[in-house]
C-alpha cells in the first residue's frame, strides 16, 4: 500500500502495514545525494566559528564570558553534528575520510569517535524499543523500586532538574569501557579512545603551562559543559513526550518508531545554524544516509504527507519541565510516569 493512500487512517492502523522502506522510497532522491563541497564548507565555516569563539573567550572582559563560553559550546556542538554525518558515512564517500573527520572533530570534546559510533547505531537500529534502545531509556516501575536509593536518587537528577548533564554520565559511563563493545569492535574502540587520551595529554598540559587553572577552566570545561547542555536537550527531546510511547519488543515496529517517535522540535535559528539542523531529526531516523545539509528538503517531503501526524514541538523551558518533570519511569499499559513521591 503506498503513503498516499494511507494518509487519512488512523495512527494505530497506519503503523500495522506500514514499512519504514516504504517513507523511504517517498522521499526525492537529491535528499539522499552527497555534496561534497557543502559538505566541507561545513566543516570551514564550523572551525571558522570554533576559533572566533576562543578568541572571543580570549578577549572578551569577564562580564561577556558567559556569552563567549555558550557561543564556543555551541559551536563545538556543530562539530559533533559533523562527526555525526561522518559516522552515519553521510559526509563522504570514502569511509577512511569519514573516520578521520570523525575522529578530528570529536577530539576537542574528548569523544572516542568509534564508541560513539557503535553506540549510536544501536540506538537507530532499536528507536524507543524497551530494554534496547540505549538513548534515554526509561526505567519500569518495578526496577527502579528494587535498586538502592542512592542509585535511585542519580536516576531522579538525570531525569530531572539535572537533565543537562545526563550526557555527561553517559559519555563517561559508556565509550571509554571496551567491555561495552562486541569482541570484533574492540580494536576500533581502542584506538578511538588512545586517540582522545593523546589528544588530552597534550591540550590539558599545555592550557595548563600558557593560561593556568582558570586558562583550563574558561578554554575548554565551560564550552565543554555548553556543548554538553546541547546534547542532553536535544537528545532527551528527540524521542520524549508523556504521549510518545516506548514499545514492548514484540510490539515494537519500525516504521512508527522511526516516524511518529521521532520528535521535530525548533531552537532558536543561531542554535540551528551552528548545529546544522540536528534537530530537524525525523527525517534522519527515517534514513541515516540523509546529510545534514538536506533534512529540511526531506522534512518538508514528509511534512507533504504526514504532516498531521508527526509529532513537532518548540524549544522552551516549559517544555524541558513537562519532560523533566513527567516523563521519569514507563508502564507499557499507563506510558509515562513521574516518581513517586
Amino acid at each position: 500500500m503506498t503513503i498516499s493512500a494511507i494518509k487519512g487512517e488512523t495512527l494505530s492502523s497506519v503503523s500495522e502495514h506500514l514499512q519504514l522502506k516504504d517513507i523511504v522510497r517517498s522521499l526525492p532522491r537529491q535528499v539522499f545525494l552527497k555534496d561534497s563541497t557543502r559538505a566541507w564548507t561545513q566543516v570551514v565555516i564550523n572551525v571558522s566559528l570554533v576559533a572566533l569563539g576562543y578568541v572571543s573567550i580570549a578577549i572578551a572582559p569577564w562580564y561577556l564570558l558567559p556569552l563567549a563560553w555558550i557561543f564556543t559550546g555551541t559551536a563545538l556542538t556543530g562539530f559533533f553534528v559533523i562527526a555525526h554525518d561522518c559516522g552515519h558515512r553521510s559526509f563522504a564517500n570514502r569511509r577512511w575520510v569519514n573516520d578521520l573527520v570523525g575522529h578530528i572533530l570529536l577530539l576537542p570534546i574528548l569523544y572516542p569517535f568509534h564508541s560513539w559510533r557503535i553506540k549510536h547505531n544501536y540506538h537507530h537500529k532499536h528507536t524507543n524499543k524497551m530494554e534496547e534502545d540505549n538513548a534515554w531509556q526509561p526505567f519500569r516501575p518495578e526496577f527502579y523500586a528494587e535498586q538502592h536509593p542512592g542509585f535511585q536518587q542519580f536516576y531522579r537528577l538525570m531525569r530531572g532538574n539535572l537533565w543537562f548533564l545526563a550526557s555527561i554520565a553517559h559519555w563517561a559511563s559508556v565509550h571509554f569501557d571496551t567491555r561495552n563493545f562486541k569482541e570484533s569492535d574492540r580494536s576500533k574502540i581502542k584506538l578511538s579512545v588512545g586517540a582522545v587520551v593523546a589528544f588530552a595529554l597534550v591540550m590539558f598540559p599545555t592550557l595548563f603551562i600558557t593560561a593556568g587553572v582558570w586558562g583550563v577552566i574558561s578554554f575548554w570545561l565551560m564550552p565543554w559543559l555548553v556543548y554538553h547542555f546541547w546534547m542532553s536537550t536535544f537528545t532527551i527531546c528527540h524521542h520524549t513526550a508523556p504521549d510518545i510511547p516506548f514499545r514492548e519488543p514484540e510490539l515494537w515496529n519500525e516504521a512508527e518508531s522511526q516516524l511518529f517517535g521521532t520528535v521535530h522540535c525548533d531552537y532558536p535559528r543561531w542554535v540551528e545554524f551552528l548545529c546544522h539542523d540536528i534537530n530537524v531529526h525525523i527525517p534522519h531516523h527515517i534514513s541515516t544516509a540523509i546529510p545534514s545539509y538536506n533534512l529540511r528538503l526531506a522534512h518538508a517531503a514528509l511534512l507533504d504527507k504526514w504532516e498531521d501526524k508527526l509529532y513537532q514541538s518548540k524549544f522552551s523551558w516549559k517544555l524541558m519541565r513537562d519532560i523533566t518533570t513527567k516523563c521519569h519511569l514507563y508502564d507499557g499499559e499507563e506510558c509515562y510516569q513521574p516518581f513517586p513521591r
